[in-house]
């Protein structure tokens, strides 16, 4: 709990001072003999546990892009959900610079796993139940949003 208000409070003195940049990420997520799992990556810059997300790409719709960062950061494809599950606030480090990034967080239920994929000697990628996920997240936030994929089908 103590995370999350300070997670917050971080987040709106960082975005009083520079624009909040957003962007797309995907959960990708299988159900396996009826319980859901969910695809972890780790970051590139601190190894943490979270989704695939990136930028908005020109051309494609921010579901579109989320997919997208989920072949390129995860290596898996499927069915993108084309309304969010909900946004996860978080500040980007790039040097000493701090930036905002509201983060929309597509639904991606995988139907293919490819065994190589653009960002494989940069990142790990690792299946989790939900209740694993919820430990491994680094974010409290992120693993909410991936709770709310437990009803799936």
């Amino acid at each position: 709990m103590l995370q999350r208000i300070a997670t917050s409070l971080r987040f709106r003195f960082v975005a009083r001072q520079s624009e909040i940049e957003r962007q797309a990420g995907a959960i990708p997520y299988a159900v396996i003999d009826g319980q859901v799992a969910v695809l972890l990556i780790t970051s590139r810059r601190t190894g943490r546990w979270i989704f695939p997300k990136g930028g908005l790409m020109e051309g494609l719709d921010p579901h579109q892009a989320a997919a997208q960062e989920a072949l390129e950061e995860a290596g898996v494809e499927g069915v993108v959900g084309a309304e969010p599950l909900g946004a996860w606030r978080t500040i980007k480090r790039r040097g000493v610079r701090v930036k905002p990034i509201e983060v929309d967080m597509y639904p991606l239920r995988v139907t293919q796993q490819h065994e190589t994929w653009e960002e494989q000697m940069q990142r790990r990628r690792h299946w989790a139940g939900l209740r694993e996920a919820r430990q491994l997240l680094y974010d409290p936030y992120l693993a909410d949003l991936a709770m709310m994929l437990r009803d799936a089908k």
